[in-house]
């Protein structure tokens, strides 16, 4: 599995931007015998059960979730041995349309540097008239109550999926996204899947580049939205990666986490 670790400069981006793409993780004879799958792909199973004792074997979904290029991609955001927490077989109808449809999965989530990952396969070609998913990057550090910004529609950075089969996207589940609507006659499905982490989720990714001089920029990326509030977003990344790559005085630019966690009181006792 080690070839198949995301490096630091992804982790950095998905620090930043709360997900990540990959075109052709899946091999396209897998792809269609997945699509065949999912229309009759059954419901929950076990919430918080071992994922390899979960999910089902010998079925093409469970052959395409344990290839070794997606486990290095799971153990690389949320360490060994994750939790199954629930999958969907996503459908918009062929000319389905979709109203405002934002939102954040799950209750508000508070857990300090935890979090879980959902992966999005697309088994067949999805083009932009398919409707894709969307995503409004960097977004994970703002929780809201599940659908209350339903009401948003235009925002600026905002991205949806355009891919060939195979594609999978994973995302911290905090990330606002939502589906679009079906504009063609074709059905289109979208698998996804939530993993939860059972260790702390550090340094789980291949660290051989952790000081590559491009990762302040990457955890520096300005999606659009972000306006005055920008450096505000650049503090929750920062802490985030402090813990992800182990180290706890990291800091980038200005220093903006030491002028808030500088304590001149302690600082004189010690």
């Amino acid at each position: 599995m080690t070839e198949h670790l995301l490096n630091s400069k992804q982790m950095a981006q998905f620090v930043a931007s709360g997900y990540l793409k990959f075109e052709d993780m899946i091999p396209k004879d897998l792809c269609q015998a997945c699509r065949d799958e999912m229309p009759t792909f059954g419901g929950y199973m076990a919430v918080g059960s071992p994922l390899e004792e979960t999910w089902p074997k010998n079925t093409p979904l469970g052959d395409a979730f344990r290839l070794p290029q997606v486990q290095g991609l799971i153990h690389s955001l949320i360490g060994p041995d994750p939790l199954y927490d629930h999958h969907a077989a996503h459908l918009v109808k062929g000319k389905q349309m979709k109203g405002p449809d934002a939102h954040q999965d799950s209750v508000i989530d508070f857990r300090e540097n935890y979090f879980d990952i959902q992966l999005s396969f697309f088994p067949v070609d999805t083009t932009d008239e398919m409707g894709g998913t969307f995503l409004v990057p960097g977004t994970q550090y703002r929780n809201v109550r599940t659908g209350e910004i339903g009401l948003y529609q235009h925002m600026r950075g905002k991205i949806w999926a355009t891919c060939p089969g195979g594609t999978m996207y994973v995302w911290n589940t905090r990330v606002w996204h939502g589906a679009r609507s079906n504009h063609t006659d074709q059905d289109r499905y979208m698998f996804k899947l939530r993993l939860n982490p059972t260790r702390p989720q550090i340094r789980n990714f291949d660290t051989s580049d952790l000081d590559d001089p491009a990762i302040p920029g990457i955890l520096n990326t300005n999606h659009g939205w972000e306006g005055n509030e920008h450096r505000y977003e650049l503090m929750h990344r920062v802490k985030l990666w402090r813990y992800l790559s182990g180290q706890p005085d990291y800091d980038i630019g200005e220093r903006f986490l030491r002028r808030i966690e500088y304590n001149p009181g302690q600082a004189a006792v010690a």
